[in-house]
């Protein structure tokens, strides 16, 4: 059953063959590991985490590509290591042919927690 507009991830998950399915999870759970004070949620009709009520990543599933967005700022701090990857401004694409770099997706996630916290850190200064 596809849903134009799943109300959680699990939902998301499910309208995907399992070997995609498999994958979006393990996405969700790297998230969830190195932020695990993230709130998932459902945003622009894919599953998205937000830290401190900032958005911090998004991903979704495509018919050749798991799309993983870190906002610019996480494309532009691993432009390196993301080089082989098709990019955008803020999104990566990793076809779902190839092997997927779980472990330079915690990198970006790492990343994207101290971005958002230094943010809300500085907000909440400037309001005392």
């Amino acid at each position: 059953m596809q849903y134009p507009n799943p109300k959680n991830t699990e939902e998301y998950i499910s309208q995907f063959p399992k070997k995609v399915g498999d994958i979006l999870e393990q996405f969700r759970n790297t998230v969830k590991k190195v932020a695990p004070k993230a709130v998932e949620t459902i945003s622009y009709g894919m599953p998205a985490f937000k830290l401190n009520g900032k958005p911090l990543v998004y991903f979704g599933a495509y018919e050749k590509h798991i799309g993983f967005y870190a906002l610019p700022s996480g494309n532009e701090a691993f432009q390196m290591e993301l080089s082989k990857y098709k990019t955008g401004k803020g999104s990566i694409q990793f076809q779902l042919n190839e092997e997927i770099p779980y472990s330079l997706i915690e990198e970006i996630v790492k990343f994207r927690v101290l971005e958002v916290e230094k943010k809300t850190k500085s907000k909440d200064e400037s309001l005392t």
